[in-house]
């Protein structure tokens, strides 16, 4: 089974190169879930499975149990990875020999590892209708450009620490000077529409090295955008096979995480509490039994976590280390970078331990603050008790990461266990868990 998750993953991996195709690999694998419209009414049934997208780069699907109206389990994640955004006006000539992309960047990448790699462009295209504007996704997936390294001959500095320019050193190579104006109108050809009809686009590159497994006994895996595709696609096999209980059980997948989520389709945004307010309404119930459920939910906050490493171990924290097949990592700020506190964090655990799923405590280095993540920004709309956890990785924010084999079934098991748990708060701070047998 771990090595069909794995496999799993590296497909969903291969068909996901934007936000744009994460949300429509994710949607394809809902057999059976209902498509919601957020500009229609709801009406919802008891024992239903629904799903509603926004952007089309974030997606929420759910749930309802038999009872109906319950309280919420969530396991939040986002679709989003640091890359490069293509420019409206793309080309970019070079004395009339070379055409560039002209790119800008998207999210805090490592800008070295871009480098001297196959590299390709997909994303969204808004194109003239006969009725207005229609969306759809491109993906040229072919070798298409690449961002060349200058010689060591020219730059001497290039291995004591020099400094990348991203408006000089990191413009992709996409055509010789004959090449000029072909970008267009490739799109348009790889989207099967006339070129003179797109009036609009929303364009990334993106590292095209396949996803591999590797290791002396197979224990490792590197592929693009690991940070945060692993995460959702684990709580999405975990909301698919996960036996129904008596809450709703939601996956929330949301876009811009690494650019703050302050979007309408962002974690910062209305999206989740829209949309649990609506599941309350059509369920027949108000608003005083949607503030009634919130302390009763729970949310689970996933997105990966920093390995050790094996070069620079004294960069971890000197206790709260974790490391790549070692089971799924909580993880702890005292400046609320990450929800967890010491009630949610027994709460999982007991879950895990409960699912034979073994979990590590991840806290940064005292001297290096790390980056937020997803749950409390989202909790500044909808207050539920929260944890954030991830699976440990190498090279966050690399266009090529490193993670362990044996931990994408981990996460799976453990958020499978968490949507089949019924945790009640019984009172402010205690709970009661039962588990499925």
């Amino acid at each position: 089974m771990a090595h069909e998750q794995v496999q799993g993953l590296l497909q969903f991996l291969k068909e996901s190169p934007t936000a744009f195709h994460a949300v429509e690999s994710i949607c394809s694998r809902l057999t059976g879930f209902e498509p919601l419209q957020e500009n229609a009414r709801w009406r919802l049934q008891t024992g239903g499975r629904y799903y509603v997208t926004r952007n089309r780069s974030s997606v929420i699907a759910f749930t309802v149990p038999q009872r109906g109206f319950a309280p919420f389990q969530l396991i939040a994640s986002h679709t989003d990875s640091p890359t490069f955004r293509i420019k409206e006006n793309a080309e970019l000539t070079v004395r009339d020999k070379y055409v560039q992309l002209d790119v800008e960047r998207y999210g805090g990448m490592i800008l070295n590892t871009w480098l001297d790699r196959p590299l390709s462009v997909a994303g969204r295209l808004a194109v003239r209708s006969q009725d207005g504007v229609r969306s759809l996704l491109v993906n040229l997936d072919e070798d298409s450009a690449v961002i060349p390294n200058v010689a060591i001959h020219m730059n001497r500095e290039i291995n004591t620490g020099y400094k990348y320019n991203p408006a000089a050193d990191m413009m992709p190579l996409w055509s010789g000077g004959d090449g000029k104006g072909s970008f267009r109108a490739r799109i348009a050809q790889a989207a099967g529409v006339a070129e003179g009809d797109i009036i609009g686009s929303d364009l990334y590159l993106y590292n095209r090295m396949p996803g591999c497994v590797w290791g002396g006994e197979g224990e490792y895996l590197s592929a693009g955008r690991l940070d945060d595709l692993e995460c959702a696609y684990a709580s999405l096999q975990a909301l698919l096979t996960a036996a129904d209980g008596a809450h709703i059980n939601i996956c929330c997948v949301f876009d811009n995480e690494e650019v703050g989520s302050g979007t309408k389709q962002g974690a910062d945004s209305t999206f989740l509490s829209d949309v649990l307010r609506r599941i309350t309404l059509s369920l027949g119930h108000d608003e005083a039994d949607y503030m009634a459920a919130l302390p009763r939910s729970f949310m689970l906050s996933a997105d990966n976590a920093h390995a050790t490493h094996p070069n620079h171990p004294e960069l971890s924290d000197p206790v709260n280390q974790v490391y790549m097949n070692e089971g799924v990592v909580i993880k702890f700020n005292a400046n609320q970078k990450y929800t967890t506190d010491g009630v949610s964090e027994a709460v999982f655990h007991a879950i895990c331990q409960h699912a034979d799923v073994p979990v590590q405590h991840f806290a940064n280095r005292s001297d290096m603050p790390g980056g937020s993540t997803l749950g409390n920004i989202s909790g500044g709309h909808v207050s539920v008790n929260t944890l954030d956890i991830g699976l440990a990785q190498l090279a966050m924010h690399s266009s090529y990461e490193t993670a362990g084999t044996k931990d994408v079934d981990y996460m799976i098991r453990a958020m499978r266990a968490f949507y089949e748990t019924e945790i009640d708060c019984l009172r402010d701070g205690d709970y009661q868990l039962t588990f499925r047998a």
